[in-house]
């Protein structure tokens, strides 16, 4: 069905600037293929989103329980959208568990869709209710859609020879025709998605489609649904976009690195949650020059990583904190021999396996510090899905021309959410140029670049550039072992110096607001959203803020001291317990204001808003 014909139903219809959906149920329930469907139809016809899925830590948590529900939350607009929302319009609830758990996040008369098919006494027992929540006035705030999706999804497909199990499964496409008809979308990408996902199986086509139109058409004929809602296009930048999440994101940047750099790309890695989508992503691109190399464990994988670096390559290896942790030594070992390396942490929930399926900022202490010795590591962090593709270019043009280990922070927020990304244009990104020895000279592998302080790299088993290389202290210039006491206290001032000057290297952050004032929000990483979000609500209210996002947190960028002292209080949002705020701290020695919530999910905006009102009516 196309969107005019969508829109062209007798009921009324009403237009919003934007909605927040979430589809909560048993991890079983396709939760996820639900939302990303609703998620790749609302870009195709042009809304702006920002999309969390919020997957079950359990592997197989038992059926109907609060640990086993998954969920997908999606706010889309005709403006501009930074987070994925703070409070869902409607929840889309499969069982008792997935309401009982997405509930208290609810707005106010916000539009509960129920399966009411899943509220039987034993999945009530399982979600922990005592009584049933559609009869005991527990919902009586809301406004309420029973439809039994299970019935109704065996009743459309009545006529098909399948066993029982597979049309239940079918059910979340009829919950997803509901909502493409209540908020106007067209279904004909769905529909070709499925005839590509089941090519082959003609039954799961046919079954598929049906219970999605079948979705569509209760809802366009039932009674309980009154209104259908149309949100506008949005108005963006010209050009071509695609949705795109932050893990795709970080490998697409990759491989245009080592492209725009005359290299191979290769990935050593061992597969950790939220990390692995890169390497299953870098896995499809052969015809790119990548190689990937899925490692026995967490050492394996970097060791591949910086041997392929050694060898010419642009070495990436991928993981989550706890890999970090195992990775320590080979990562010394990378700012010794200054070799090109690109470590990418996608930051979870901690410590030791903690919640290996929620986000966190938790990781940026263990990245400046995490290493015996003083061994300094550049640090990028992304600020959002799309983001990523720029940071980790930039993590692999940094770390080739000036011969270091970078590290790349996102989170599992920004590595599984996904927003569109304008494509660039590929002539358009600029040539990562690499200095390379001279093979008509000696050469001498400690010998330095005089602007950037790094090294020749040359390749192994080229005539003439034979030299040492290993994790034993190297003479300055000629790269010889050396225990020489003063020669180790240069080195060590020399590699730090080296990270100290990327700062000239890379833009400065804008500073948003004045350059003085009362108040300075200090950001990194995936608090960008929500801080933007409240900025601009502050602005529209005349509130005076400024806010400056650091991408760059090693080393700090040059121009933070020249506004870090000129505001009374200087806030840092986390989703961590201060640890920019220490830093901060350290190194301009100033009092700070943390913003710390560290709960496996993205800062709220409002809460951040109710924050820093309690700020500015303390300044006045």
């Amino acid at each position: 069905m196309s969107e005019k014909e969508v829109q062209g139903t007798e009921k009324e219809v009403q237009e919003l600037e934007r909605v927040t959906i979430c589809f909560a149920g048993d991890s079983g329930d396709g939760m996820q293929l639900t939302g990303s469907q609703f998620t790749n139809t609302t870009a195709g016809i042009g809304n702006d989103l920002n999309t969390l899925p919020d997957y079950p830590a359990e592997i197989r948590a038992p059926v109907g329980t609060l640990f086993g529900v998954s969920g997908f939350q999606i706010q889309f607009s005709s403006s501009d959208v930074h987070t994925p929302g703070d409070s869902p319009d409607v929840l889309v609830a499969m069982n008792p568990a997935a309401l009982k758990v997405n509930l208290p996040n609810l707005k106010d008369n916000g539009i509960i869709i129920i399966n009411t098919d899943s509220f039987q006494s034993r999945n009530l027992t399982l979600a922990g209710y005592e009584s049933n929540p559609l009869e005991d006035g527990t919902l009586s705030a809301y406004q309420i859609f029973p439809v039994n999706i299970t019935g109704l999804t065996r009743e459309a497909l009545s006529d098909l020879d399948l066993n029982m199990k597979i049309k239940d499964r079918c059910k979340n496409f009829f919950a997803l025709g509901m909502t493409y008809w209540m908020y106007s979308r067209p279904m004909d990408m769905t529909e070709n998605w499925i005839k590509s996902k089941f090519k082959g199986k003609d039954d799961l086509i046919e079954a598929n489609t049906k219970a999605l139109k079948a979705g569509f058409s209760y809802a366009l004929s039932t009674e309980i649904f009154t209104t259908s809602f149309r949100i506008p296009k949005a108005a963006k930048k010209p050009g071509l976009y695609r949705n795109i999440t932050g893990n795709e994101g970080i490998a697409f940047g990759l491989i245009t690195a080592a492209k725009k750099s005359g290299r191979e790309l290769f990935l050593g890695s061992y597969p950790i949650t939220p990390a692995s989508d890169i390497l299953h992503e870098l896995s499809k691109h052969k015809n790119y020059d990548v190689k990937t190399f899925q490692a026995e464990d967490e050492i394996a994988g970097i060791g591949a990583a910086l041997g392929a670096a050694y060898a010419g390559a642009l070495g990436v290896t991928t993981t989550s904190g706890p890999g970090i942790a195992l990775k320590s030594e080979f990562m010394g070992l990378a700012v010794m021999t200054e070799l090109p390396l690109v470590i990418v942490n996608i930051q979870r929930g901690g410590p030791s396996t903690g919640l290996p399926t929620k986000t966190e900022q938790s990781d940026l202490l263990q990245a400046f510090y995490g290493r015996n010795g003083e061994s300094p590591i550049p640090i990028i962090a992304a600020a959002g899905p799309a983001d990523c593709f720029h940071a980790a270019f930039e993590a692999a043009r940094i770390a080739l021309q000036c011969t270091t280990p970078v590290i790349l922070l996102s989170d599992g927020y920004i590595a599984n959410g996904t927003e569109p990304w304008l494509i660039p244009d590929p002539d358009k990104i600029p040539e990562i140029k690499i200095k390379q020895p001279a093979l008509d000279e000696k050469y001498l592998p400690y010998k330095r670049d005089p602007e950037r302080l790094s090294r020749l790299h040359a390749l192994p088993g080229t005539p003439g550039l034979e030299h040492r290389i290993g994790g034993l202290e190297k003479e300055d210039v000629t790269g010889n072992v050396s225990y020489n006491a003063d020669n180790h206290d240069k080195m060590v001032r020399i590699r730090a110096d080296k990270v100290g000057r990327i700062n000239r290297f890379v833009e400065n952050p804008e500073l948003v607001g004045k350059d003085h004032g009362d108040l300075l929000i200090l950001s990194w990483g995936s608090t960008y959203g929500p801080i933007l979000a409240a900025v601009k609500d502050l602005q529209k209210k005349g509130k005076e803020v400024s806010w400056c996002h650091l991408r760059w947190l090693n080393p700090l960028p040059i121009n933070l001291d020249r506004f870090i002292y000129n505001f009374k209080t200087v806030l840092i949002p986390e989703i961590n317990l201060g640890q920019l705020s220490k830093i901060i701290r350290a190194e301009y020695l100033i009092d700070t204001v943390g913003f710390n919530r560290v709960r496996g999910l993205p800062l709220k905006t409002n809460e951040l808003l109710a924050e820093i009102d309690v700020i500015l009516k303390g300044l006045e």
